[in-house]
């Protein structure tokens, strides 16, 4: 019990990482870390002010939201709340997605380590999957996080360490191992 009054508590920031400043120049807030907090539900973004240059804080209470609730939709329609929309536009949401898990993991009973260690596993891509047989929604949650990945690692001409025509010399094997496939002759065809 003293564990659940201690969650109530806690609040869950994450930092953005500020990687163009092009991108917030027609905006009026720029977001710095988005949270949550579990009593009440809401989430908490913590933004600069660009007109006065202050650090403030926006509370968005989080309503109608259950350990059954999908976290997605709950962060789809928060993104777009019209209230909301213009402070959320640096969010990105994934981002929401991750905290509202954190709520419905709460709401569920489970431990922090807990919760984390399922968001660590839906986030992270198996290369043994056979991604053939998934459904469209879950296949869609997969190709996401791979997009995300490749935006992540992905290699741009402004970065320090580009490198425009790369060229590798890839070491040969001293004998070329064949397939089952192309052992055939062309002349059964």
């Amino acid at each position: 019990m003293s564990f659940l009054k201690s969650l109530c508590n806690l609040h869950i920031f994450i930092r953005f990482p500020l990687t163009s400043l092009d991108m917030y120049v027609g905006m009026m807030c720029t977001a710095k870390k988005c949270g949550i907090r579990f009593q009440p539900p809401a989430i908490i973004l913590i933004y600069e002010s660009e007109i006065k240059g202050k650090i403030r804080q926006r509370i968005m209470p989080v309503r109608n939201f259950s350990k059954f609730s999908d976290c997605t939709r709950a962060a789809e329609q928060l993104k777009n709340n019209p209230r909301h929309k213009s402070y959320l536009e640096q969010v990105s949401l994934r981002q929401l997605e991750k905290l509202f898990s954190f709520l419905r993991g709460y709401l569920s009973g489970q431990s922090l380590a807990e919760t984390m260690e399922q968001i660590r596993q839906e986030t992270t891509i198996d290369p043994e999957e056979d991604l053939n047989k998934l459904d469209d929604k879950e296949l869609a949650k997969r190709k996401s996080i791979m997009d995300e990945l490749f935006e992540k690692n992905q290699k741009k001409k402004d970065d320090p360490n580009f490198v425009y025509d790369i060229e590798v010399e890839f070491p040969q094997d001293d004998q070329l191992q064949s397939c089952g496939w192309d052992t055939e002759s062309a002349d059964e065809f």
